[in-house]
């Protein structure tokens, strides 16, 4: 029984599903975890159910579950602990069903009855993480927090949150996971914005009056996330040797994790799984404490005296505020491997992609280029030879004037094809 409730739930969610599915669960103490296709995930439960068993609610695009690497944003989630606050499982639902469902936040599509709380999810039509995850982590903390007086983790908001699925036991109250099916609509990640989070539609205003469009969330958020997708690549670049910059590379990967996830420990695990990316990785207890002082500047940030402090100095806020040049010359990153980044490049290659960027755009407005207006040109020349040709075969005593006059040109231009004749 278990085991069907568990594929329905799965199938539920991910049907349909591209990229990578995590299976995770605690094994003697210790968080273990694999990664399956969707093709091969509902077959694989069989091996997987039983107590403490763990889904990821979005896709990886690598068999790694970490931020940088989601593909497939597929749903919003709130975890609800409750029962931290003494609060009896019917009171918190008829809370959620008379102030919250309908009115801070849509109708959910499941309810996740975890065995100590609940998790309630929203499924969405698949966006790409890269391009549409500051936006989904914008919602994602929105709805958490409309849950915050009844146990809602403002932790778990991160997009490689793994939740329990149907059927398996929660070892802690020896409770088995159930699901609440609500209803299949997938919500437009888009329009879950307009319609719970206005103020973040782009608006114009006017700066030393001209009109700029200003994105008011996903500035910062986007570069975060770009930033790690970047520290990702550049292991992958370099076949995961990265002695001499480990500790650094570990160092900016946790910051900028406690930036963009704003939760502490979930950004120190995947720290440390990315460390494990690295053909000599660092061990455990060396990546703690050779980034510990990246937690420190995150929690800085949040620290209004703080930033003021750092401003009144001349820095753009608290925190580390690393400029593209330094990240080059500490992580020694080649002009080959900028190329290959996103945003952690040199003024010189932002110049080249501007130039290629360009060159596009006049390519798409109809102009050619310098080879195809040669290769016009010289069509041109040839077919205008044979014009003079003929003329002067006709007219073989005509000036040049009188040659410009008859072919329709320039006399500059039968002075010049007459050198070709």
């Amino acid at each position: 029984m278990g085991l069907e409730q568990a594929k329905r739930h799965l199938e539920y969610h991910h049907g349909g599903a591209d990229g990578w599915i995590t299976f995770a669960r605690i094994e003697n103490g210790e968080f273990k975890q694999k990664h399956f296709r969707p093709e091969e995930a509902s077959a694989a439960l069989s091996e997987w159910i039983g107590e403490d068993v763990y889904f990821s609610q979005n896709t990886f695009y690598r068999p790694v579950r970490r931020v940088e690497n989601v593909r497939q944003l597929r749903a919003i989630y709130v975890d609800v602990d409750f029962y931290m606050l003494n609060y009896s499982p019917e009171w918190v639902i008829g809370h959620m069903e008379t102030f919250i469902f309908g009115e801070s936040v849509p109708e959910p599509n499941l309810i996740i009855h975890s065995g100590r709380g609940f998790v309630v999810v929203w499924l969405i039509e698949p966006v790409p993480g890269k391009l549409a995850l500051p936006l989904w982590q914008a919602v994602e903390r929105h709805f958490a927090a409309q849950f915050r007086g009844i146990g809602g983790d403002p932790r778990a908001t991160d997009a490689a949150r793994v939740f329990r699925i149907a059927g398996s036991i929660n070892s802690r109250s020896g409770a088995e996971v159930t699901v609440q099916f609500r209803h299949p609509y997938r919500y437009q990640l888009r329009q879950l914005q307009v319609d719970y989070l206005p103020e973040l539609t782009p608006r114009k205003t006017k700066t030393r009056g001209r009109p700029k469009k200003i994105a008011r969330l996903f500035t910062v958020h986007a570069l975060h996330a770009a930033r790690l997708r970047d520290l990702a690549k550049l292991v992958q670049l370099r076949g995961g040797r990265m002695t001499g910059y480990r500790e650094i590379a570990c160092f900016l990967y946790r910051y900028w994790s406690c930036c963009f996830l704003e939760d502490p420990e979930e950004a120190l695990r995947q720290t440390k799984e990315f460390n494990q990316e690295f053909t000599d990785p660092l061990s455990d207890q060396e990546v703690t404490h050779a980034t510990l002082s990246a937690e420190k500047a995150w929690k800085a940030r949040s620290d209004k005296e703080a930033d003021r402090i750092a401003r009144e100095k001349g820095y753009p806020g608290a925190g580390y505020n690393l400029s593209n040049d330094k990240l080059i010359e500490w992580l020694n990153i080649t002009e080959d491997e900028q190329r290959e980044l996103e945003t952690i490049i040199s003024k010189a290659e932002k110049r080249r992609r501007k130039t290629i960027a360009n060159r596009n755009a006049r390519r798409a407005a109809g102009a050619v280029s310098r080879e195809e207006y040669l290769a016009a040109q010289k069509k041109t020349t040839s077919a205008r030879l044979e014009q003079l040709r003929a003329a002067l075969a006709a007219y073989p005593g005509a000036t040049q004037r009188e040659l410009a006059k008859i072919l329709g040109i320039s006399v500059s231009r039968v002075n010049m094809l007459k050198k070709l004749v």
